[in-house]
């Protein structure tokens, strides 16, 4: 399998960034260049340019119309239930529909690129799927040393929506220094969401050290929600900091995204900081009567999030 994959580059700083456009609209490889060296921020899979390499180990999966796991594959909405396809090996969907098919580019330039899917258009078969159509649009720029992310989400149908959101990006580790273990990692949270069978039960655990605490990735042993994140006005911000290189790699997302999902692969050569706008599972716990971020879009209603990578 041949993947279509567009490079964007900023003239200036040489920093520059790929999408595989037809395999999620993936953007697996983002080079940035800090003081003439170049820095390989994201981890990808060897083989993920052959389309054969799983779609969400890599890069930076997009994780829509749900992040996360459902629990089975019966879902109720508005007394209908609907069928969706099982992806985690245990009997539940996992990470919605669009981060393993193609997209269509609607812009260019040498340093952006914008991409759109839409239920309806590009896989109608998912609207027997879902509750309702669906428009996502992703805009990738390289700009200096970061790279600026805009996604937007729209309902186009006649129904309410209901969705959420995800990004799952790949830090590779370490940032120029000589070993990932001692870098170390923030993430503004006051608590961590109770997981059954790595799905939220509407439970929460207080965090008992301050928000800003950094943690070591030598001691990093995460697959899990975070929520009550702390917020710059409409911004939050976490990092990473490799202090054999001096190097920090901030990753600042705005709302909507209100919770972060924490992991380490096995190879543990990454380190996943993956902004939500809702924990895994949010329909059994609106069921339930918690919480969960789930978002319910009006016919025509939108919403925007962007997320910003920089090294430093």
């Amino acid at each position: 399998m041949s993947l279509e994959i567009v490079t964007i580059k900023d003239s200036e700083s040489g920093s520059e960034a790929r999408i595989a456009v037809d395999f999620g609209f993936n953007c697996f490889d983002f080079r940035a260049v800090v003081e003439d060296e170049i820095h390989q921020v994201l981890w990808s899979d060897d083989d993920f340019e052959t389309g054969q390499a799983r779609p969400s180990g890599s890069g930076i999966p997009l994780l829509f119309p749900f992040p996360g796991r459902l629990k089975g594959t019966k879902l109720p909405w508005e007394n209908r239930e609907f069928e969706l396809p099982e992806g985690d090996g245990a009997g539940n969907p996992i990470h919605g529909f669009v981060m393993d098919r193609p997209w269509r580019i609607v812009e260019q330039t040498g340093s952006l690129l914008k991409g759109e899917f839409q239920a309806s258009v590009d896989d109608p078969a998912i609207l027997n799927q879902w509750p309702a159509d669906f428009k996502i649009t992703a805009t990738y720029e390289v700009v200096g040393s970061a790279l600026m992310a805009t996604y937007v989400v729209e309902n186009p149908d006649e129904v309410p929506l209901p969705c959420g959101l995800g990004t799952h990006p790949y830090f590779k580790l370490p940032l120029g220094g000589g070993s990932a273990d001692e870098c170390q990692i923030v993430v503004p949270y006051t608590y961590e969401w109770v997981f059954k069978d790595k799905m939220a039960t509407g439970d929460q655990t207080p965090r008992d050290t301050d928000p800003h605490t950094p943690f070591l990735f030598v001691d990093a042993d995460r697959d899990n929600a975070y929520g009550g994140l702390e917020f710059e006005g409409d911004h939050c911000v976490t990092t990473i900091h490799d202090p054999d290189s001096g190097r920090t790699l901030k990753q600042t997302f705005s709302k909507p995204f209100l919770d972060c999902v924490l992991y380490n692969p096995p190879h543990r050569e990454a380190f996943c900081i993956e902004p939500y706008s809702c924990v895994p599972d949010a329909f059994q716990l609106r069921r339930m009567g918690y919480p969960g971020g789930l978002k319910v879009l009006a016919p025509g209603e939108t919403f925007e999030a962007t997320v910003k990578i920089e090294l430093t």
